[in-house]
């Protein structure tokens, strides 16, 4: 089955591919030892350097671990960064509350 993958993503996958390149080269390790300290192959790491939509989020996570990089994975979706959310949210709050008549009042 053949999955069509928006162009937008596409293109963010080959940034994250390509920064992770960088990344490991940045710290001056070979593509053999990060495949190995991630426990995938070469061929797998060549995938992701190339961003491709493929590979599984885990092996990414693999190799963002590996760069000491993971704990930017656990923010991708943070509510914290979700303008459009957020926004949204605001706009649905109630613009009073009331109290139920059977609750007293201080």
């Amino acid at each position: 089955m053949n999955i069509i993958i928006p162009i937008p993503a596409k293109r963010a996958l080959r940034k994250l591919g390509q920064d992770l390149r960088e990344a490991r080269k940045r710290r001056r390790i070979p593509m053999w030892l990060a495949a190995e300290r991630a426990s995938i192959s070469r061929v797998t790491l060549t995938k992701i350097e190339k961003g491709d939509e493929g590979v599984s989020l885990g092996a990414y996570a693999k190799i963002l671990f590996v760069l000491g990089m993971i704990d930017r994975l656990a923010e991708l979706a943070d509510a914290k960064f979700d303008e459009l959310g957020l926004g949204l949210e605001a706009e649905s709050l109630p613009k009073r509350i009331r109290l139920p008549r059977k609750v007293k009042r201080g």
